[in-house]
């Protein structure tokens, strides 16, 4: 008797429970129908290439194929950890990822800060339009532009150094300048347009907040601190979040526009090793490795960081 009495009691349950989930879809179901392309897009160009990632554990033979490949298991991984250049790498990734997370995350959140406390909405348009331009050259034009700037012959940065009696400085080819050049050129170029989703967070800051603190005396630089900040605090948690998970990735295209053999020492990051040994020395499984090595560390930092964050402020991806 117990278990007829609670087997319809379980299939009720789970009827009350996909009801509602039911009637959501029915109701909006041409929302739901502008997803399917979205997800159709990450199906087709993100999960199913990762049906490729076994030839990182295989000696790929491309007239073998994929399943035809012979498996080596952890050959390859075990290589990359053995290899002489294994901690540059790790070090000049590193080292760019968190130079660009201290120096470029903070500064699209002041100047979204100070954009946001100027009372001039022309002054405020004209600001927002200059920083916003960059974002649209091209990464080709922005590294055709460093050179142009900082060539140690025509360079105009190194003409005020030589018209102030310095000598003239080899910034692209001195592996001291790299990081500095890479970081603030992104930061420049990306700051603008960064800016844009603070500005939108601070926008939904009740403005009556800051009337209360009007008349509490407070200055504007307490409203800031006391009110804006922590306004937009949950937007920054988040990007935060993302920026972390993304920390080993560090963008191949400039890098490699910048990369000389002078300058190697600091520029040599995993993406174009890769590019090097996979592209242009044909070693598919080795460099697939490496890949692959790279993306599951970003994860387990995006992770680690979430469950952080979650604990911390209560604000988190998932």
């Amino acid at each position: 008797m117990k278990k007829q009495a609670t087997i319809p009691a379980a299939q009720g349950g789970a009827k009350t429970i996909r009801s509602p989930i039911i009637r959501q879809i029915r109701k909006n179901w041409d929302l739901y129908l502008l997803l399917l392309p979205v997800i159709a897009f990450f199906i087709i160009f993100e999960y199913v290439p990762m049906y490729g990632v076994q030839i990182a554990f295989k000696n790929f033979i491309a007239t073998k194929g994929i399943w035809g490949s012979p498996w080596v298991g952890l050959q390859h991984f075990e290589r990359f950890f053995d290899s002489y250049y294994f901690w540059r790498l790790i070090k000049n990734t590193l080292g760019i990822g968190l130079y660009q997370l201290f120096v470029g995350f903070p500064v699209p959140i002041l100047l979204a800060l100070m954009i946001n406390e100027v009372r001039s909405q022309k002054f405020s348009r004209f600001v927002q339009t200059v920083t916003y331009a960059p974002h649209f050259l091209s990464t080709v034009v922005v590294v055709g532009m460093i050179f142009i700037f900082l060539s140690p012959q025509t360079g105009l940065v190194n003409m005020v150094i030589t018209w102030f009696r310095g000598e003239p400085v080899e910034f692209l080819t001195d592996p001291i300048w790299f990081k500095s050049i890479y970081v603030l050129s992104g930061v420049w170029q990306q700051m603008g347009w960064s800016s844009i989703i603070y500005l939108a967070a601070l926008t939904s800051i009740d403005p009556q907040l800051h009337e209360a603190a009007r008349v509490d005396g407070a200055s504007r630089w307490q409203r800031i601190w006391h009110i804006n900040l922590p306004g937009i605090m949950p937007t920054i948690t988040i990007l935060l979040i993302l920026n972390m998970g993304s920390l080993l990735s560090v963008g191949f295209e400039k890098v490699y526009l910048m990369q000389n053999s002078l300058n190697m020492a600091a520029s040599d990051v995993i993406a174009t090793h890769v590019y090097n040994k996979g592209i242009i020395d044909g070693q598919y499984s080795y460099s697939a490795a490496v890949g692959l090595f790279n993306s599951v560390v970003n994860f387990i930092l995006l992770v680690m960081v979430n469950r952080i964050a979650r604990k911390v402020n209560d604000t988190s991806l998932w």
